[in-house]
């Protein structure tokens, strides 16, 4: 049965939440937004394509940093409300220069940063 975009649960903007998990050490790297094109320009191209909600337009990641995201299989949860992408990271993968933007933990009711930049 071909894949069809149109067929997830998008929210009330016509978005759905990406998560990109990599796809040689599990690690989860960042949460964005796609919409029925995002989806279906990432799946054309091999190239993670987000909806940037700031900019309102298409972002694909690594277009200007160079960290690329390289898509090696897209997951549909159960409900089709959520993705999963497993990816192939080039470079950090955060806006922050970290690998992940999951860097900071709630330890004994503190934060506490994980990791710095990367050089």
């Amino acid at each position: 049965m071909p894949f069809d975009p149109s067929s997830l649960s998008y929210n009330a903007q016509g978005l759905i939440p990406a998560i990109a998990q990599d796809e040689a050490s599990g690690e989860v790297l960042m949460m964005a937004w796609m919409n029925a094109e995002a989806v279906a320009r990432t799946l054309e191209t091999g190239r993670v394509t987000y909806w940037s909600r700031s900019r309102q337009a298409f972002w694909v990641k690594g277009e200007t940093s160079g960290h690329v995201q390289e898509l090696a299989d897209l997951r549909v949860d159960c409900d089709r409300d959520t993705l999963l992408l497993i990816v192939r990271q080039t470079g950090p993968a955060c806006h922050t220069n970290r690998r992940t933007c999951f860097y900071t933990s709630v330890r004994d009711g503190a934060e506490v940063e994980l990791m710095e930049p990367e050089a």
